[in-house]
């Protein structure tokens, strides 16, 4: 396999389909993985033509988290850590098959919804090899799951299943194991039918405002209010709605 192949993107519509593609090595994260998604999220972030993206893994998981072959040569993941740190300005649904472990569990967190097949194994085990989750897994992994599963996970590094989850709120969407992928694109079509600014400011403004107060809420409201509500599908929706037609979204 080619480095070009380590990450593969198909859009479907106004939907970006990408998949990590190191399936002999459970899509490990080396450097060519790293640079392929971070190349993938700036395609779905600039192309007006693309709403939201469903991230997935090819082969028997979603992603088993750092290659330690190509971290012991020096491998620049610095892409990868882009990614988690700053994520994607557009919706993005994680896919999750067979397991998400470690990096590849702060890869799916920084996703905005996950959807995962039954029986699905999540977890960070790193101090289980004298290490921690470093890739956010420590910073996220409570307002998803509570503050005493997150230390729980984190201290024993035992995973949980998507069953369990499910239940904490971590999964959106529980499906039958091999229909991750149909079931968040299904998800993530919803999404794309409205419009790409309001979908982009709403993920936006609830990320940013976790903790705020509704003064921090306003303050970072008013300049996407102004973009938004004075955008040309501003006018497209309306206009849609009154002639009884679906709107033709342009994501300006």
């Amino acid at each position: 396999m080619s480095d070009n192949e380590a990450v593969l993107t198909e859009q479907r519509g106004r939907v970006l389909l990408i998949t990590l593609n190191r399936p002999d090595a459970m899509n490990a994260i080396n450097g060519a993985l790293s640079a392929g998604l971070w190349a993938a999220i700036e395609r779905l972030d600039a192309d007006d033509g693309l709403t939201a993206g469903v991230l997935t893994g090819n082969g028997r998981g979603f992603c088993s988290g750092m290659d330690l072959k190509a971290f012991s040569r020096g491998e620049d993941i610095g892409p990868m850590m882009t990614f988690i740190q700053q994520g994607a300005q557009k919706p993005l649904i994680g896919a999750i098959e067979g397991f998400a472990l470690a990096g590849g569990l702060e890869l799916a967190l920084t996703c905005d919804l996950l959807v995962a097949a039954k029986g699905a194994k999540v977890g960070i085990p790193e101090v289980n090899v004298g290490l921690f989750a470093a890739g956010g897994g420590l910073l996220r992994l409570p307002s998803r799951v509570g503050y005493g599963k997150a230390m729980e996970m984190a201290i024993t590094g035992d995973p949980i299943t998507a069953d369990d989850a499910a239940e904490f709120g971590l999964v959106t969407r529980l499906v039958e194991p091999g229909s991750a992928v149909d079931a968040a694109m299904d998800l993530a079509e919803r999404v794309a039918r409205n419009a790409p600014l309001a979908v982009a400011a709403s993920k936006q403004l609830i990320k940013a405002t976790q903790g705020a107060t509704e003064e921090e809420f306003w303050a970072l409201q008013q300049p996407l209010q102004m973009s938004v509500f004075t955008s040309e599908d501003a006018k497209e929706g309306p206009r849609a709605f009154a002639e009884k037609r679906a709107p033709e979204w342009t994501g300006r």
